[in-house]
């Protein structure tokens, strides 16, 4: 154990000055148990704040849909889920939820849905021009797979960038847990989008069923390998609406060590302290922030549909008023001696924009 702990201090001091970690050296940091894992947590505080400086960026979520025309074995707004109500914002009033979001000081929105059919990729180029025509918010689409062409037409309309998770890095996991996607296709989407222009921003689940240390390492090296300009990484929380409702979640612990070696290897992305982490932990977006995460986004979606954007259980800040909710995780912020950014909070790597 001892000499273990000799390489992990080896492993960080390395990570401080390059961001080229073997696979196994990131196996042993996964590994590092919880009462030592303070080291790895510091070094790549230091690695954000040397990278990224102490500015958190501020994205409002809006979760526009919950309709999903694909069933992820995780995910509770998966298609066959007849359990929940559905419901569609619209074009209205995902402008005003945009107007408002921009009125509490936001500089950037994350527009986020299920892979809604209805949605088309000229609706959602219109849904954005007519955001950008209105306000000076950055913006940033999740809504799942589309051609080249489609990109394209949504790109030109004017979205910044674009959120599309692989979740894992095994193909054998991926088709067990995505059983009407293709692996390759998804990480050809991330090429896509890169071609495109886009801000490309990806990420993964940590404690999925089947999961491996060396899945899970793999996992960072390809977030990696992809060069993304956004990396966002959360635990798995099962889902009683799914057919993994009786499975074991993933730890804070282990989620924590993700994005603290996210950091180490991806140096000045962008690393959101998930509400995932916040859902498992009061204080879990705090501790993230504390280990390399740079990023928050907080929800802005108008409050009589969240409770319907059921991904994972226990989501927090569900009733709490926008409004409310900016101050709050100011405070917070402002508690760990950090700084709200008031930029737009676009990429780093100077290449991308």
């Amino acid at each position: 154990m001892e000499n273990n702990m000799k390489k992990v201090y080896a492993i960080c001091e390395k990570a401080l000055h390059s961001g080229n970690l073997s696979k196994e050296e990131i196996i042993l940091l996964l590994q590092c148990p919880e009462e030592q894992s303070d080291i790895i947590f510091q070094t790549a505080d230091a690695v954000r704040k040397k990278e990224v400086g102490d500015q958190v960026h501020l994205r409002g979520l809006i979760e526009f849909s919950n309709y999903c025309k694909k069933n992820c074995e995780y995910c509770g707004i998966r298609g066959k889920n007849k359990s929940i109500d559905r419901y569609r914002l619209s074009q209205e009033e995902i402008l005003q939820t945009a107007i408002r979001a921009e009125s509490l000081g936001y500089r950037s929105v994350v527009m986020q849905s299920g892979e809604d059919p209805f949605f088309t990729a000229e609706i959602l180029a219109d849904m954005i021009s007519t955001i950008k025509s209105h306000t000076d918010l950055a913006i940033t689409l999740s809504a799942g797979e589309f051609s080249y062409d489609e990109y394209k037409i949504i790109k030109e309309a004017g979205a910044d960038r674009y959120l599309l998770r692989f979740e894992t890095s095994s193909e054998e996991l991926y088709q067990k847990l995505h059983p009407d996607s293709d692996f390759h296709q998804r990480i050809k989407c991330l090429h896509i989008l890169e071609e495109l222009g886009y801000q490309v921003g990806s990420g993964f689940m940590v404690g999925l069923p089947g999961e491996t240390p060396e899945i899970l390492a793999d996992n960072l090296l390809l977030l990696q390998k992809l060069d993304l300009d956004m990396a966002g990484i959360g635990p798995f929380l099962p889902n009683s609406d799914t057919n993994l409702a009786g499975a074991q979640g993933g730890t804070l612990i282990n989620s924590l060590k993700a994005v603290a070696i996210a950091r180490l290897l991806l140096r000045n992305a962008h690393i959101p302290a998930t509400t995932a982490m916040g859902s498992l932990d009061p204080k879990g977006r705090e501790k993230a922030l504390q280990a390399g995460a740079n990023v928050v986004m907080p929800n802005v979606t108008p409050e009589e549909f969240r409770e319907m954007y059921q991904l994972y259980p226990n989501k927090i800040c569900l009733r709490d008023d926008p409004a409310h909710c900016r101050k709050c995780i100011t405070g917070k912020i402002q508690g760990l001696g950090r700084t709200v950014s008031t930029e737009h909070g676009h990429s780093l790597k100077i290449d991308r924009i």
